[in-house]
């Protein structure tokens, strides 16, 4: 495929230069277009290297008079990374002031933008609206990650994964099928929140990227999508229906509420394991000496619904169960004991406290994950570290298979 690049101004734009690496790399030709203000941070000569092409970026070139448009209908794909809230602005209200821009407006093919700023800036409302507006002309938007930003803030903004953004590419050029069609997928994401007092909660580092990603490749395999989430920092994926929880009962009151019109239930939720027994009504003070909380046991959703398989007044017929274990020690034989306590088809287990590259936990923290698929029957599928979107869309190959087994595949 013919891949326009686009790579705008802010400090992630050294991470282009590796991204278009890797488009080479799957076998892409790659034309590089960077704004005026990307060649403060990086060379044009790197991505001509890289790519063997001319770059563009001057609009005014004497010898670019109409070459925006000629790039970009010789093309087949445009790639904005990092997009910054100024190209985001410029795009989603239709603005010409550059070569990038201009382009985007002659460019008649799907567009993928990874957006890269401050929290702050990928917060404003203003940049929401851009963002919105760009998701309803159809274009695939890159999430972005959770970290440490070059600004010196933690929060949301900083550019996704490289590996990520080439997951978005490799699913534009290769659609998957839409082998879901006709399913109902309710899928449980995030963590949730148990109150200490009312500014106070016990809580864990569930991203919800997992389960978002989940619901997002349910939806593109043609199912209709049911999230239950608890509080996360992830837009909703356009399409599924979405119910907002905090608490672990209020997950569970959510979950049975929608269990009738499921036909796969996957419980990729990491579901508080103790609540507070006595919640204060005021905050609580710091006194200077140790504070005692007593813990009651949460009910566990995953074995409940387990359960319910069992009750001749709730008839599961040909509904899958699929939970998720996250363990730091003997994962698959964990695995495996969940698998069968719970009465699941699936487990999906992965190792908490296995860092990545940059040092994110890879079962919470990062766009990456490594997991293994333990099935009822004994056999395990490992699956290799990879975008999460990518594991999300090995999960549900394997619930295809799992549908064909049974022999109720639609």
């Amino acid at each position: 495929m013919r891949i326009i690049l686009g790579v705008t101004g802010g400090i992630a734009a050294y991470k282009a230069a590796d991204l278009a690496r890797l488009l080479v790399r799957d076998g892409h030709e790659v034309q590089a277009v960077l704004t005026r203000s990307a060649e403060e941070f990086v060379s044009a000569v790197t991505f001509a290297s890289l790519t063997g092409k001319k770059v563009f970026s001057n609009l005014f070139d004497a010898s670019a008079a109409i070459e925006h448009i000629d790039v970009a209908q010789s093309n087949d794909l445009l790639v904005v990374a990092p997009a910054t809230a100024n190209i985001l602005a410029e795009f989603a209200h239709g603005l010409a002031g550059g070569f990038l821009s201009t382009l985007y407006l002659a460019f008649r093919g799907p567009v993928i933008l990874a957006p890269a700023m401050n929290t702050n800036m990928w917060e404003h409302e203003a940049t929401r609206e851009n963002v919105e507006t760009l998701r309803r002309r159809g274009h695939t938007i890159v999430e972005t990650g959770v970290g440490l930003l070059a600004c010196g803030t933690f929060g949301a903004g900083r550019l996704a994964e490289n590996e990520a953004i080439l997951e978005a590419v490799r699913r534009v050029v290769n659609p998957a099928v839409r082998d879901l069609e006709g399913e109902t997928v309710l899928i449980t994401a995030g963590p949730t929140q148990e109150p200490i007092d009312p500014v106070r909660f016990i809580s864990n580092r569930s991203s919800g990227k997992m389960g978002f990603a989940l619901a997002q490749a349910a939806l593109d395999r043609g199912a209709k999508v049911i999230l239950v989430s608890g509080p996360v920092a992830l837009d909703a994926p356009r399409g599924a229906e979405v119910v907002r929880v905090r608490t672990a009962a209020e997950m569970r009151a959510a979950v049975f509420s929608k269990l009738e019109a499921a036909t796969v239930v996957i419980k990729c939720a990491a579901v508080a394991d103790f609540r507070v027994a006595h919640p204060a009504g005021r905050k609580i003070k710091k006194q200077g000496k140790p504070v005692s909380l007593e813990l009651d046991p949460v009910g566990d959703i995953l074995a409940e619904l387990g359960r319910t398989r069992l009750h001749p007044e709730h008839p599961w017929g040909s509904r899958l169960l699929v939970g998720f274990a996250a363990e730091t020690e003997n994962v698959i034989e964990y695995a495996r004991r969940k698998l069968e306590e719970k009465n699941c088809d699936m487990i999906v287990a992965n190792r908490v406290g296995a860092k990545t590259v940059g040092g994110e936990d890879s079962a919470f923290e990062s766009d990456t994950n490594e997991v293994a698929m333990v099935l009822r029957g004994g056999e395990v599928v490992e699956v290799a570290r990879a975008p999460k979107r990518e594991i999300a869309d090995r999960i549900l190959g394997q619930v295809v298979r799992l549908r064909q087994r049974a022999g109720v595949a639609r």
